[in-house]
């Protein structure tokens, strides 16, 4: 195309006489020409521009890939979490020809070598042995705490600055680090974010050529990669907060598989007898539990225990009296020895806040009778005649005093047909509604009182309770657990 306009300019320039009309076609395709001349080469211009900030951003493509790999490669190995800054100190080396580099993360007031690579001199180290043994250099450089505001390090963050030292040897700033006079060149540069100091990353002694100092153009260098570093540390804290909730995952997978062995699948056949019972956790695990134990073939132990606190805490407490209630009943005699021995076993092997509440129904099918004896815990509510009964004897906690001091009393009724019992946690009657107010005892005994008026399955008379105290509770806080035991029969 330049030819062509050339052609034009030429015949344009010649001597010929033309007509004015000519001359006015000629005049303008010259300056079509020229105008398509300046418009191909700013064309020309824009191409190159577009080409090279193409080529940049492949660069920047290829480089940023390349890092997410090496940090997914010092995830991978023996170093873990840690491994991954440390191959991340090594890679900046790489890229700015240092000898050794070390970063460093803000906690609090304080600098944290977090990693390191190479043999890093600016440490308060005097075992010089110690920089041959990168594993001992990288324990004693986390262990030293630079506490920003003093020091060479702590002044630069106090004011967020960077550093360019062409001799770092000869720096009164650095005659304190006890292998000062082997440095050469040094640089420091702040690792920001939305303007607020996170870290610092440093840099020591030119591997292009010894005692050459740091050129600008490696300062800016390592400027430019204190973002990856940066970006290593975001991709920690991510990392970090997904193992921590991968662990705490695993935790709760663990406490509910015990959990699951706290409570029995369902009640055994047990001619003229009835136990239906649920449980409702405030948090993942529960620290409430029931179970069944057959003592003989006329008598069955239910219980229902309520661990103090919640979560895996509770949940551990209710386990470990679950397996000292069975064990203990392989040789019953009363109910009363039967607290006793619990009471004491766990006094013995629990700590001084650690306790948890018990109440224990006996069941003799043989007599029709139920004694009840608990330890802390709530009343039993019974349905008989058409009435409501609170049974309330006197027991402490389990685990709260020893044996010589401890003493539990026990209550027997007998079990007409159509009878109804109700054991529970206090997280029924604890519920409480916007206003803060409790469901209460009183109106959990009304919910229990028409559930067993209105029905005679006793799932119907469980949700009937349930529905009620759901109503009255704007949120669950505590674990909710109850059984009901229900002798069969018409009633009275």
């Amino acid at each position: 195309m330049p030819c062509c306009f050339t052609a034009l300019i030429v015949a344009a320039s010649t001597g010929r006489a033309r007509p004015v009309g000519g001359e006015v076609l000629v005049a303008g395709l010259l300056l079509a020409g020229i105008l398509l001349l300046v418009l191909w080469q700013r064309a020309r211009r824009k191409k190159h521009e577009l080409m090279t900030r193409l080529a940049d951003l492949t660069d920047e493509h290829e480089e940023l890939a390349g890092f997410l790999s090496r940090f997914a490669s010092g995830i991978r190995g023996d170093g873990g979490i840690e491994g991954a800054l440390h191959v991340t100190a090594a890679n900046v080396a790489d890229k700015i020809n240092a000898e050794s580099v070390a970063i460093y993360s803000r906690v609090g007031n304080e600098l944290i070598c977090v990693g390191v690579s190479g043999k890093y001199l600016l440490a308060h180290v005097k075992d010089a042995k110690l920089f041959s043994n990168p594993e001992r250099l990288q324990e004693a450089l986390h262990r030293e705490r630079i506490v920003i505001g003093k020091g060479f390090l702590g002044v630069l963050a106090d004011c967020g600055e960077g550093a360019l030292l062409a001799d770092a040897s000869v720096d009164s700033r650095l005659a304190d680090y006890p292998q000062a006079a082997k440095m050469e060149s040094l640089m420091a540069v702040p690792i920001l974010r939305d303007g607020t100091l996170r870290g610092y990353v440093v840099a020591l002694n030119n591997r292009i050529q010894q005692w050459e100092p740091f050129s600008r153009a490696q300062y800016k260098r390592l400027e430019s990669l204190s973002a990856e570093v940066l970006m290593v540390g975001q991709l920690m804290d991510v990392f970090s907060e997904i193992t921590k909730r991968d662990r705490i995952d695993q935790e709760l997978g663990f406490a509910r598989s015990l959990q699951q062995t706290l409570l029995p699948p369902a009640f055994p056949p047990w001619e003229g007898f009835t136990i239906t019972a649920r449980t409702r956790s405030a948090k993942e695990v529960n620290g409430d539990f029931y179970d069944f134990i057959r003592i003989d073939d006329d008598r069955i132990l239910v219980l229902l225990g309520d661990a103090c606190g919640k979560g895996i805490p509770a949940c551990l407490l209710a386990l470990m009296t679950r397996s000292f209630a069975r064990s203990i009943a392989d040789n019953f005699t009363t109910l009363t020895d039967f607290l006793q021995d619990l009471n004491a076993k766990l006094f013995r092997d629990t700590e001084a806040d650690r306790f948890i509440t018990l109440g224990c129904c006996l069941l003799d099918r043989r007599h029709a009778l139920m004694e009840y004896g608990r330890a802390g815990h709530t009343d039993l509510i019974s349905y008989i005649h058409r009435h409501l009964r609170m049974l309330s004897p006197d027991g402490a906690a389990l685990g709260i005093l020893p044996r010589d001091i401890a003493s539990f009393e026990t209550i027997c009724i007998a079990l007409d047909p159509g009878t109804h019992l109700l054991l529970f946690s206090d997280g029924l009657t604890e519920a409480v509604d916007a206003r803060g107010e409790e469901f209460g005892i009183r109106r959990l005994g009304d919910a229990f009182f028409d559930g067993c008026n209105d029905f005679d399955d006793p799932e119907k008379i469980l949700d009937a309770v349930l529905n009620r105290i759901a109503m009255h509770e704007k949120t669950q806080t505590d674990d909710q657990t109850i059984v009901l035991i229900s002798r069969c029969g018409e009633r009275a």
